[in-house]
């Protein structure tokens, strides 16, 4: 599906962050951490683009560099049509009302000595969102309603609430700046397993309650990102290798590395389980202070060619919509 210029929100191009690796007294670079390599990816206004891979593969410093929490090392972040790469820190300032995180972990993302009215209030009072206190008082209650909150709960304080009420007030939190585009990074990887559902759905549900919200989803649990996004991009070692629609990806997965980390998914058909192909992924991620030459897959795959140890593939369109890089992939 070919989106217009209007529709696209984000739009990253050959995004790089690099940290540098400093040692003895004077701080001397010595070398650098290649933790994001030349990601290019856009975001239509009203989707979610899972961003997936195994720790490490620099999912969360990707969307860290989206907020502008980072400055990256070179590329372009244009959101709503502005280039913001370069912004400083008072012209990034409107930017920040547009943009909310979700952190991944609602123990330590909340501040214990705030109430949980003021840590959802804050965004309201820094963009100055609200004409008086009433008006406050009414949009905060709002918002916990919205995430499935009693009202009654505003003046407790974190302690007070459990996991899955700690990132319901996260959510509340991002929601409070009427961003239209939200960072979920990895936000119910610290939950029960019971809870992470309902956190899905809330997200979803607000979504579908506001047209114009946009998720980029960071995730490293595949089946929550199938649930939740319309498409997906494969991150390994600081660069995008397969990125689709998200029912094409599960069906049509085309790189080894997306084949070998969906055939580790279980599936509750036994019958299906047991006929399925198997791909081991050998050793570990490679680090990204020395990444390998060529493809950074290479040492890891079993359809390894001498051309994947010298030629670095290039993310190309090998069908509409569904991008690849990988020599084996025509």
């Amino acid at each position: 599906m070919n989106a217009t210029e209007s529709d696209i929100l984000v739009e990253v191009n050959d995004l790089k962050m690099h940290f540098p690796v400093l040692r003895g007294l004077l701080k001397r670079q010595v070398a650098s951490v290649q933790a994001v390599d030349g990601v290019s990816f856009k975001i239509r206004r009203g989707e979610t683009l899972g961003l997936v891979g195994e720790s490490g593969c620099g999912k969360t410093t990707t969307g860290r560099c989206v907020l502008r929490l980072y400055d990256p090392t070179s590329g372009q972040i244009v959101f709503d049509g502005h280039d913001i790469t370069h912004l400083k820190k008072q012209q990034i300032r409107p930017i920040r009302r547009e943009i909310s995180l979700i952190f991944q972990d609602p123990f330590s993302s909340l501040d214990p000595r705030q109430t949980a009215g003021q840590i959802v209030g804050e965004p309201m009072k820094i963009h100055k969102l609200t004409q008086n206190d009433s008006e406050y008082q009414d949009t905060l209650a709002e918002l916990f309603k919205t995430v499935g909150l009693d009202p009654a709960m505003l003046d407790r304080v974190p302690h007070e609430f459990s996991g899955g009420q700690r990132q319901r007030i996260g959510i509340a939190r991002a929601l409070a700046s009427q961003p239209s585009l939200i960072v979920c990074d990895e936000p119910i990887s610290a939950l029960d397993v019971s809870i992470q559902a309902q956190i899905i759905n809330l997200l979803q549900e607000l979504q579908e309650g506001n047209e114009g919200l946009t998720y980029l989803f960071i995730a490293h649990d595949l089946s929550v990102v199938r649930h939740i996004s319309d498409r997906v991009a494969v991150m390994y070692l600081g660069r995008i290798v397969e990125l689709t629609e998200a029912v094409n990806l599960f069906d049509n997965p085309k790189h080894p590395y997306t084949r070998a980390l969906l055939s580790a998914v279980p599936i509750a058909d036994p019958v299906f389980e047991e006929s399925r192909e198997w791909i081991p992924l050998e050793g570990e991620v490679p680090s990204p202070l020395n990444p390998p030459s060529g493809c950074t897959f290479h040492p890891r795959c079993q359809f390894v060619m001498e051309k994947c140890k010298k030629i670095s593939p290039v993310l190309k369109e090998t069908e509409p919509g569904h991008e690849v890089a990988c020599h084996l992939v025509k």
